[in-house]
């Protein structure tokens, strides 16, 4: 969309002047177009958009949600085309070709599309993100799982001895258009359009399996035949340029995808030897999606204070802590972007690097050659640092200087693996470090999960969840009544799942006088928690109960992604 409609938006009062500016500066960070951003932000729903844009130009809007596009039409425009342009053809009429566009005043488009396809082309107006999601529908179809698997017959691949391996040699010299090279591509470009977070490639006794994480939950995708599995991830080790004849031990490697637009998506890939071959992990890791604006993640305001209060403090360690997956190293990153001035020198030690951040120092650690959290952590100290970032916190050696670093001057954020946030602080004096340390140098732990969201589309108020379920969930009885829960009705937005999205849950934990107290009297974590709750900390259960108050998140949700308090 041209900055013109940016301008009539805020000259008719549906957009604010500071809604505008924010939307421009998600293009600069993170490109895409402008009525993508504005809709993506919340400021305008799509439909609104597409109407004020329709009256402007004096042309009709049409909802492609709910239009069938005939396959036929879809031959016309190549999709890359489609997505260069952002335009959607949508029917045909004799000599004229209607086409969808979130911009009718592109004429550069228009004229391309005349040009391409001998065509008329009449416009007709849809929001931009309904004609990406259009463009996902119609054109996959020519490229799905079920067509690439029809491909692969008894013919396809040979056995070449009793373990059934592939020539790898001979694979890496394959084409674009073999079976396995196809399956693979078609698999990382799949998880992107399902939002994935992870792709789990599996190898079992009797059956070989594909399996997506999606708002943190694995579905299964698909089944390839067994005999494929040494093939898939040989081709999956030579896009990562791992050593495809070591078959005995761990190795992770990176891949990265140039998509369209000159988005770039990285997969962060892990391989392990498993009893019936090797099973392979791959993260996906879209820049374009990293939310580094604090006031998003999902703190409440009382703790978003607490935690923007410790991060600023002149020194000290604020550490962040949950399983693999929870979104630590978001928080961290946006920690260091509310941090990221000229004046600061800012370093980090990460094992790996998922972002590269404008600005900061970042190392990636080594074990191999001895560049380890601790060797990292003594270089830094030589180099004048103001804050540092390290990945994790996992053994006596890294903790200690950290808290020395600490202790001198330094901002150290770092994670560990913890439950909750006051067994954090035993975790550390299990490490060896004295309370007396402790105590002196954390200013606040945090702990955090992610739940699933339930979709916007299809939001609707649960009847089969009971005053009593949301009581024995840790509510009190009076506020159990006054609650609607809600859930999602499933459909197409959200593939039937009722969730779409995730949202943050915290834990934060200021270690106030009171707090060092306790822990310098070696309190145990449930008693230093009952402290932090007196003194007024919202729990992990808690936090989740308000988000299911809000109608955000589901019962279901509150019991898989925290535990009770006591």
């Amino acid at each position: 969309m041209n900055e013109r409609i940016g301008e009539l938006l805020v000259k008719e009062n549906l957009l604010t002047t500071e809604q505008l500016r924010k939307a421009r500066e998600e293009i600069n960070d993170r490109g895409g177009r402008l009525g993508a951003q504005i809709t993506k932000l919340g400021f305008l729903q799509e439909n609104e958009l597409s109407d004020f844009v329709a009256r402007q130009y004096s042309v009709p809007s049409i909802d492609l949600d709910e239009f069938e596009v005939d396959p036929a039409v879809i031959q016309l425009i190549p999709e890359e085309v489609a997505l260069k342009h952002g335009v959607m053809p949508v029917n045909r009429a004799g000599s004229t070709l209607v086409v969808a566009t979130g911009d009718p005043s592109n004429i550069f488009a228009i004229d391309d599309i005349k040009f391409l396809t001998g065509y008329n082309v009449e416009v007709v107006v849809a929001s931009e993100e309904q004609i990406k999601r259009a463009i996902d529908r119609y054109y996959d179809q020519s490229s799905s799982i079920d067509d690439v698997m029809a491909d692969f017959d008894d013919t396809d691949m040979e056995v070449v001895n009793d373990d059934d391996e592939v020539d790898v040699g001979e694979l890496a010299r394959e084409s674009e258009d073999a079976p396995v090279v196809k399956l693979v591509n078609l698999v990382l470009t799949d998880a992107i359009k399902k939002d994935a977070s992870d792709i789990h490639i599996e190898p079992y006794e009797k059956q070989f399996r594909v399996r997506y994480r999606i708002d943190g939950v694995l579905y299964e995708v698909m089944k390839p035949p067994l005999k494929l599995k040494n093939a898939i991830t040989s081709r999956v080790k030579i896009m990562s340029e791992l050593d495809i004849a070591e078959r005995r031990l761990p190795q992770d490697g990176r891949i990265k995808l140039k998509l369209g637009r000159g988005k770039e998506m990285d997969y962060r890939v892990s391989v392990l030897p498993t009893l019936f071959g090797e099973k392979t992990v791959l993260r996906l890791l879209d820049k374009s999606n990293l939310q580094l604006d604090m006031t998003k993640l999902g703190f409440e305001e009382e703790q978003l204070e607490v935690f923007k209060d410790a991060i600023h403090q002149p020194f000290g360690m604020v550490l962040v802590t949950g399983p693999t997956g929870s979104g630590k190293t978001t928080t961290l990153y946006s920690a260091l972007s509310e941090l990221n001035k000229i004046s600061e020198n800012i370093s980090t030690a990460e094992d790996p690097v998922e972002f590269n951040l404008e600005g900061i120092n970042q190392v990636q650690m080594h074990d191999d050659i001895g560049l380890n959290f601790a060797a990292a952590l003594r270089s830094f100290l030589r180099q004048d640092p103001d804050i540092i970032m390290v990945g994790e916190i996992r053994d006596f050696e890294t903790a200690e200087i950290a808290v020395k670093a600490a202790l001198t001057g330094h901002m150290v954020l770092s994670t560990l693996h913890t439950n909750d946030a006051p067994s954090t602080v035993n975790r550390l004096l299990n490490m060896g470090i004295e309370p007396f340390l402790v105590s002196s140098s954390v200013n606040a732990i945090v702990a955090q999960r992610l739940a699933r969201r339930i979709c916007t589309e299809c939001t609707e108020p649960d009847p089969e969840v009971a005053v009593e379920a949301l009581v024995a969930a840790g509510m009190s009885e009076d506020e159990a009544k006054g609650v609607t829960p809600q859930r999602g009705r499933g459909c197409r937005a959200c593939s039937e799942t009722g969730y779409k999205g995730r949202i943050a849950l915290y834990e934060v934990m200021r270690l106030g006088e009171e707090i060092k107290e306790f822990v310098l009297n070696g309190a145990s974590a449930t008693e230093l928690k009952r402290e932090a709750i007196r003194l007024g900390m919202v729990t992990l259960r808690r936090s989740v109960l308000n988000k299911l108050a809000e109608g955000t998140t589901t019962l279901s949700e509150v019991v898989r992604v925290s535990a009770a308090d006591f």
